[in-house]
C-alpha cells in the first residue's frame, strides 16, 4: 500500500512530489535532436544557479558514485589525500584505490569533521596533488568546512579539491565558483528531491587540463567529452530523458522558491530536529546529535538512540506508524537513527515525524 505523502524521511532517496514524478511521462525524444538540445539548454541556467557557478553543469545517467570515479580518474595525477569521516568519504578513498591510483586516508572519528590546519599539515610535504572529501557525510550528518578546506588545498600548491556534495547541493550553501571548488558533484535523489539515476557535477577549467594528461581517464565519465557535449546542449552518452523531464520540472520549482530560500528552509528543519533532540534528552530519553554543534548538515541528522534501543528497532516501530526514517549506516547501524529532512519537506511534515518518533521512544 502506498505511503501517505509527507512521511518519507529517508536520507535518500527522498520523497518526490507528484507533479515531478508525472513529468517523466512525457514522450521520448531523440537524444541527438533539437528537442534534447532545447531541454538540456533549458535546464542549464537553473542548474548553474543551484551550483552557484558560471561553468556548465555536467549531467550523467548514473548514480553519484559515477562522478566520484570520474573525479579521480580525470584529475588525480599521482596521489590523493582522502579525508575520511564516515562511510561515503571512505567510499571516495576506496574508489581512488580501485582505479589503480595511489591514495592515503586522513581519518577522523565518524561524526567529526576535518580541521583545515590538520589537512594543511598533511599537504605540507607536497606528496599529494588532489584531495577527496565529502561535504555532507550522509552516514553521520557531519558537514565538512568545504570553503576552508579549498583554501588550504590551494595554498598547498597545485592541489585539486574534489567534493562529494551529494546531500549538500540544493540543501546547504555550496558556492562552487566563489569557494574555488575544483570539482563538485551531487546526485538527483537527495536534496534535489528527484528519482535516483542522475549525477551532476561542475569541473573548473584547470581540471580539464588535468584530464588531457590522463590517458586512462576512461570513457563513460570522460570530463573532456562532457565539456564538449555540454557546449552543444547534449550529453556524451545516452541521457535518461524521462529523468531530465523531471529535473526540468523540479528546477522550475526551485527557481520559484529560490535557492537561498531553499537553504533557509533546510536550516530551519535541521535546527528544529536538533532542538527536539535536546528536549528529549532533558526528559530522560538521550538523543544526542552525532555531529558536533557548528559542524552539522542541514539535510540529514544522525541521532544516537537511548540505551536499550537499537536503530533497527526504532526504524521498524516508525514504519508501523506509517513513517519512514533510517537506521544508522555501517558501523553505526545499531546505535543511531537518521532523519533526512531535505528536498521538499515542510516544517509541518517534520513535526509529524518527530511526534511519532517521540511516541516510539516513550513506549
Amino acid at each position: 500500500m502506498p505511503q501517505a505523502a509527507g512521511r518519507f524521511f529517508l536520507p535518500g532517496p527522498t520523497e518526490v512530489l507528484p507533479d515531478v514524478l508525472a513529468a517523466q511521462s512525457q514522450p521520448m525524444i531523440g537524444h541527438r535532436g533539437k528537442g534534447m538540445e532545447e531541454l538540456f539548454g533549458r535546464i542549464q541556467p537553473s542548474l548553474r544557479r543551484v551550483f552557484r557557478t558560471a561553468r556548465p553543469v555536467y549531467v550523467g545517467a548514473a548514480s553519484a558514485t559515477g562522478f566520484m570515479e570520474g573525479a579521480v580518474r580525470n584529475t588525480v595525477r599521482k596521489r590523493a589525500l582522502s579525508l575520511v569521516n564516515g562511510a561515503f568519504s571512505d567510499r571516495f578513498y576506496r574508489i581512488a584505490l580501485s582505479c589503480g591510483l595511489e591514495a592515503d586516508a586522513l581519518e577522523v572519528e565518524w561524526g567529526q569533521v576535518h580541521d583545515p590546519d590538520q589537512v594543511a599539515a598533511a599537504l605540507a610535504g607536497g606528496r599529494y596533488d588532489a584531495v577527496t572529501v565529502v561535504h555532507s557525510e550522509t552516514s553521520t550528518g557531519a558537514l565538512n568546512p568545504i570553503a576552508d578546506l579549498a583554501r588550504v588545498a590551494h595554498a598547498a600548491g597545485d592541489v585539486a579539491l574534489l567534493v562529494d556534495s551529494v546531500t549538500g547541493v540544493a540543501g546547504v550553501p555550496v558556492e562552487t565558483d566563489a569557494w574555488a571548488l575544483d570539482f563538485v558533484l551531487t546526485g538527483s535523489q537527495k536534496a534535489l528531491a528527484l528519482p535516483p539515476g542522475l549525477t551532476m557535477g561542475v569541473a573548473q577549467p584547470a581540471m580539464l587540463e588535468r584530464a588531457k594528461s590522463r590517458r586512462d581517464r576512461g570513457t563513460y565519465f570522460d570530463f573532456l567529452e562532457f565539456e564538449k557535449y555540454a557546449a552543444k546542449n547534449q550529453t556524451p552518452n545516452t541521457p535518461a530523458v524521462s529523468l531530465l523531464y523531471a529535473l526540468a520540472a523540479q528546477l522550475e520549482r526551485i527557481d520559484r522558491e529560490t535557492i537561498e530560500a531553499r537553504w533557509t528552509r533546510h536550516e530551519a528543519m535541521a535546527r528544529r530536529t536538533w532542538a527536539w533532540a535536546e528536549a528529549m534528552t532533558a526528559r530522560g530519553l538521550p538523543m544526542r546529535i552525532l555531529a558536533p554543534e557548528g559542524a552539522r548538515s542541514w539535510t540529514v541528522s544522525c541521532l544516537t538512540v537511548p540505551p536499550g534501543r537499537t536503530g533497527g528497532e526504532v526504524n521498524a516501530a516508525m514504519k508501523a506508524r506509517g513513517f519512514t526514517i533510517s537506521a544508522g549506516y555501517g558501523k553505526l547501524k545499531d546505535s543511531t537513527i537518521r532523519i533526512g529532512h531535505m528536498g521538499d519537506h515542510t516544517a509541518d511534515e517534520l513535526e509529524a515525524v518527530l511526534a511519532a518518533l517521540e511516541e516510539v521512544l516513550s513506549a
